[in-house]
């Protein structure tokens, strides 16, 4: 039987970004110079494949530093932590390697900065995911007001409404972050922004691919885990665009084969948590059941590569 054409979008950028890279590879180091187990506090990153993977090498994944035991080294998520958790460790002694993407660290420095000059922060933000716990942890409480939707603007309550600053999670809807900052502007206008956006690069590219991808296409699979605000966003952004069917995946398995009977094109991207492989698995899968031509969409080239921590550059 003749399989049905198909033209298969592949984002690019998709996949993997530097943080993460790097994040993983720090986990990957840490067993390589102390050996099984490594604690990791919080998931690496958020991606169940990635995590598995860890765990079978020798990574033991935790959600608080008590879970942990004195003598064995401890690994902080590319999250970010609240500055006690760090605290904490050294209080203990422990060896342990943070892997914060630098991207996230510059917020935690920005959010500092601004405390230092006597300014308020407003962070924009979900509330509970651990990036938002982490940045939010690097000043005293009642420091940092989270705001998630331009709805929230109205609500918040500053000391002095003319000494405000703001930051932003690194991994939010570009489009849906500028509405809540405009709320934020016309309700503050002394309010002080970031000195360079927030979003990151990477989370950038993604939804720029995403949108010139879904201008070709009425359907959109993104490979990501649930956990990963990165990639719900890119299906959110997607659906903005104009994607009639836009559906985030953890891989192929997951696949509504049955939403997708009579369609002729669909576009794939991918978190800034999941590994190429798992792009790879959905896209053989078409290919079981299609005659699939594959095109690229590129709006950008990444070239970014984050340096480990120097303990782990040293011998043991």
């Amino acid at each position: 039987m003749t399989k049905p054409a198909l033209t298969l979008y592949l984002a690019a950028p998709r996949g993997f970004c530097a943080g993460v890279d790097r994040a993983i590879k720090i986990v990957e180091m840490a067993l390589e110079k102390w050996g099984a187990p490594v604690y990791v506090r919080h998931e690496i990153v958020h991606n169940k494949f990635v995590v598995d993977g860890l765990r079978d090498k020798g990574a033991v994944f935790v959600e608080e530093l008590h879970e942990c035991p004195d003598d064995r080294p401890v690994i902080f998520s590319a999250h970010g932590v609240p500055k006690a958790v760090p605290a904490a460790a050294a209080k203990r002694e422990m060896i342990f390697v943070d892997a914060t993407c630098p991207l996230v660290s510059k917020v935690h420095i920005e959010a500092s900065r601004h405390h230092d000059n006597g300014l308020q922060m407003v962070m924009i933000g979900h509330e509970g995911h651990p990036e938002t716990v982490g940045t939010m942890g690097q000043l005293p409480d009642g420091e940092v007001l989270l705001v998630e939707t331009p709805e929230d603007v109205a609500h918040i309550t500053p000391r002095d409404p003319e000494k405000l600053a703001f930051i932003t999670q690194t991994t939010l809807s570009v489009d849906d972050t500028a509405d809540i900052v405009a709320a934020l502007q016309a309700r503050f206008p002394d309010i002080v922004g970031p000195h360079k956006e927030d979003i990151c690069y990477a989370t950038t590219n993604r939804q720029e691919a995403v949108k010139a991808m879904a201008a070709k296409t009425s359907a959109m699979l993104v490979i990501g885990a649930p956990n990963s605000s990165n990639s719900k966003r890119l299906v959110e952004v997607g659906a903005k665009a104009g994607c009639s069917y836009a559906q985030l995946v953890q891989r192929a398995t997951e696949i509504d084969w049955r939403a997708l009977e009579g369609i002729d094109s669909i576009g794939i991207t991918a978190g800034a948590s999941a590994p190429e492989v798992l792009i790879n698995e959905v896209i053989d899968a078409f290919k079981d059941r299609f005659e699939t031509t594959i095109e690229m969409v590129e709006t950008a080239v990444e070239n970014v590569e984050f340096k480990v921590p120097r303990v782990l550059r040293e011998p043991a």
